[in-house]
């Protein structure tokens, strides 16, 4: 628990903590960064699936991929202040162990993803293998479970 303890002590969960409005802000943010991967993630899993069959894989790809990127880093640091605020509390929501078990699943997929090399290929405008194929619907899933598993978070 100390780097708990820590978090909660740092200047940034402090200035959370006093300003409602700059909780709000950060928390916007936060938001903003789950809508920049879900607006990335969920269509290109559909494009990579086969549901959607345009455009070209080359053309969104590459730019979808880096939108997502900086969704997650929006929503990582933004996270992470809004955890500082009460990380006792969130440590004991079911539903925030739920969301980081989801996240942690992503990590080990996106990875799985990106280092498939069909992927690279797909990405170049070949073929998309099976494997691309079912990592993206997983992926899918596993993201709106997210959201889902966030939203639960408050009602806790």
């Amino acid at each position: 628990m100390p780097l708990v303890d820590w978090l909660a002590a740092t200047p940034v969960a402090a200035a959370l903590r006093a300003s409602p409005t700059l909780y709000l802000l950060i928390n916007a943010a936060h938001i903003l960064g789950i809508g920049l991967i879900m607006g990335a993630i969920l269509p290109l899993d559909l494009r990579l699936m086969g549901v959607l069959r345009h455009p070209p894989v080359p053309v969104i790809g590459p730019f979808l991929v880096r939108t997502a990127g900086v969704g997650v880093a929006l929503a990582l640091i933004t996270g992470l202040a809004l955890f500082g605020v009460k990380p006792a509390d969130y440590l004991a929501n079911g539903a925030f162990l739920t969301k980081l078990g989801l996240l942690t699943a992503l990590a080990g997929l996106i990875a799985i993803q990106h280092a498939n090399p069909g992927f690279r290929a797909t990405l170049h405008g070949g073929l998309i293998p099976l494997s691309v194929r079912c990592v993206a619907l997983l992926s899918s899933l596993l993201w709106l479970a997210t959201l889902v598993a966030g939203r639960w978070i408050g009602f806790l």
